[in-house]
Order: structure tokens, then C-alpha cells, then sequence
């Protein structure tokens, strides 16, 4: 018996309440949800669903979300669940920002902010590391997956807005190498030039429908437009958005939202969110009916062979702009103590980024300097 479009709405939503972990916790719940508790979707099914989001830009776990709810009810399904799933994250990380980007926010609001930002970087390098195991038993040559990822990390590095280039790049090269008989066009893509909200319009594009890999792939997308060349945010701000996006439940990609509502306030916020969140709902509604076939399709699976350890070098490589952001010396000690918490200890990323923003509130309580 399929769902009621109320039964969607009040179950997605659930999962975008309690959804703290990121993409992982995300499927697990979806899972538990649609094939273990209520059996509304075959388990190969799912996991065909899985193989497919992971195939496709953006973020696949509110792809996977959308899907799911397509599968139940059609585009008004999708609609309602990709909407109920996102909106409880979106709407507390807006509050958020409101607070953390507020004229003259409270010393310990800013201490928590520095402190959790100064683990960001660590948490960017557990996040890529976690993907390598799975990714270099699927790689083609490991030569060229170690290539792929040493590119996309100088360039999260070094070229960040252009880092869409890279991983494109990346995955036409190894299209071509597996001899796949396909055309990949490659538009241009520079950094919008116009301002205002067309530029957060074109940054928020890029990190709903042009990167690969996972959240942190969108951080160097974001970090050189809205910190170095707008300067919506400055990098301690930035860092803040970061960390706010891995703390609140939902989608990663919350982030883009932060970043607009320092550029242009609430509106800013909403704009860059529906910017970047529309690719995902697009893929779905217009192209569900085809995952099937895309999960088996040679040239889709080439190109994420490229893309793909691209992507992860890129997450690595997001921890050296994230860690030279930082410029009070307390906060290194944070990040080193972040990185004891989660590869040594085992610690998960939302209690590691707690307890650093608990030491923040500390430091600057105790007469600890801030950020500049």
C-alpha cells in the first residue's frame, strides 16, 4: 500500500530533523525507513537507487531522499519529501547564521564559533579518507586514480573556484583512456564577474549541479568567491558556515545557505539554498525514470572514475585553505586535539565539533583573543 502524501511529509521531515552525520546517517534512515520498517522499497531496489544518486553531481543523499519519495508518489511525492527533508536543517542553520553573523554577536557565541571552526579541517580530512578504501577497489588503474586525486587536491588547494574544471576534466580523461564512444561538452566555466545575487546565484549552481564526491568537494567551490574575491564572509565566518553545515541535521550543502545570508541577508540565504538544492530535485523528477539504465551505463561509470578520485582528493586537499584560514594559536590546538578525537579515539564529526566549540567558549571566556 503506497503512502499518503501526509505520511511522506511527516517521515522525511523526521529524517531531516534527526539526520546529524551527513550522507551516511541520511541512507541508513532512508533505508531503515523504506525497505526494513515499512517495506514500501525492494532492498535491490534501494540499493540500485544508491549506485545511481552516487552517479549524478550535487548531493546524492538528498537526491536518494527525493528519489525515494518519487518511487511512493510520483513528482508530487518527490516534491513533498526532498521539501520536508531539507526544510528542517535549512531553517535551523538560518537561524544559526542570523546568530553567528549578527552585528555583535556575544563573545562566547564568537569563541564557539572559532573554536568549532578550527576542527573543520580536520573533519574535511576524516571525510575524504573514509571514501578511499571503497573508491580504489572500483579504480580501473590505481596509477591513475592516485593522478586524479593529486589533482584535485592542488586544485581544492590552490585554484579553488575552479576546481568544477578539474574534476570534469578528470572524468573526460578517463572516458577517453577506457575508449568509452561517447561526447562529453564541456562549457565554459568561469566565476560569475556580475555581483550581487547573480554571483551567489552562479556559486550556488556550481554546488547544486557541478560537484562530485560529497559535501566537502563544495568548500573550495565557495571559499575563494565568498571569501577572497566578494568577500561576503571573512575566513573565521566562513570557517563558522563550514562547521554549522556538519552540527545541523540534514544535507551538507546547507552550507551554500550560510554563505548566502551573509551576502544578502534572509533573502541571500533562501535564494542560494533554492539555487542549489533545484538540480537535485531536476535529476528526479525529470530523470528518474532512467536510473536503471544510468546505473548501468558504461560512459556514466567511466566518468565517475575520474570525477570520482578527483573528488576525494579534493576533500583532502580543502584541509590546507581550511587550516591556513585559522590565525590565533590556540586554534591550532584545537584542530590537533580534533584530530586525536576522530582517528584516533573514534569520536563522530558532530561530538568532535561540540567539544571544539565548547573549548572555543573557554579559551574566549578565559581571555583567549579571537579571530581577526
Amino acid at each position: 500500500m503506497r503512502p499518503g502524501l501526509l505520511t511522506i511529509a511527516r517521515e522525511w521531515g523526521r529524517i531531516g530533523c534527526i539526520g546529524f552525520g551527513g550522507p551516511p546517517a541520511h541512507i541508513a534512515l532512508l533505508r531503515q525507513l523504506c525497505v526494513e520498517r515499512r517495506g514500501w522499497i525492494e532492498p535491490r531496489d534501494f540499493e540500485d537507487a544508491i549506485a545511481a544518486c552516487n552517479l549524478l553531481p550535487g548531493p546524492a543523499s538528498t537526491q536518494l531522499a527525493i528519489f525515494c519519495a518519487w518511487r511512493l508518489r510520483g513528482r508530487i511525492g518527490a516534491l513533498v519529501g526532498g521539501i520536508c527533508f531539507i526544510g528542517p536543517g535549512l531553517v535551523l542553520i538560518l537561524a544559526l547564521a542570523a546568530l553567528f553573523l549578527a552585528g555583535s554577536p556575544p563573545r562566547w557565541i564568537l569563541g564557539a564559533g572559532a573554536g568549532a571552526g578550527a576542527a573543520v579541517a580536520a573533519v574535511a580530512v576524516q571525510a575524504g579518507w573514509s571514501l578511499v578504501p571503497d573508491s580504489l577497489r572500483r579504480a580501473g588503474s590505481r596509477i591513475r586514480w592516485g593522478v586524479y586525486g593529486v589533482a584535485g587536491a592542488v586544485a581544492a588547494a590552490t585554484v579553488g573556484p575552479w576546481l568544477v574544471l578539474v574534476l570534469l576534466g578528470c572524468g573526460a580523461i578517463e572516458l577517453a583512456l577506457r575508449r568509452v564512444s561517447a561526447t562529453l561538452v564541456l562549457a565554459p566555466l568561469a566565476t560569475a564577474g556580475t555581483g550581487g545575487l547573480g554571483a551567489l546565484a552562479w556559486v550556488a549552481f556550481k554546488v547544486g549541479a557541478l560537484s562530485y564526491g560529497g559535501g566537502f568537494v563544495i568548500i573550495p567551490l565557495m571559499q575563494a568567491d565568498a571569501v577572497n574575491h566578494y568577500h561576503w564572509l571573512s575566513s573565521a565566518q566562513f570557517l563558522n558556515a563550514v562547521a554549522l553545515g556538519q552540527v545541523t541535521p540534514g544535507p551538507v550543502v546547507h552550507t551554500v545557505a550560510v554563505v548566502g545570508y551573509g551576502a544578502a541577508g534572509l533573502g541571500g540565504g533562501l535564494l542560494a539554498a533554492l539555487v542549489a538544492f533545484s538540480p537535485s530535485f531536476a535529476f528526479v523528477l525529470l530523470g528518474a525514470s532512467h536510473f536503471d539504465r544510468l546505473r548501468e551505463n558504461e560512459n556514466a561509470k567511466a566518468f565517475l572514475g575520474g570525477a570520482g578520485p578527483a573528488a576525494i582528493g579534493a576533500i583532502l586537499g580543502t584541509a590546507i585553505p581550511l587550516t591556513r584560514a585559522l590565525s590565533e594559536t590556540w586554534q591550532y590546538a584545537v584542530l590537533g586535539g580534533a584530530a586525536v578525537l576522530l582517528f584516533i579515539l573514534r569520536r563522530g564529526v558532530v561530538t568532535t565539533l561540540l567539544m571544539a566549540g565548547a573549548t572555543g567558549v573557554i579559551v574566549v571566556l578565559a581571555g583567549g583573543s579571537l579571530p581577526h
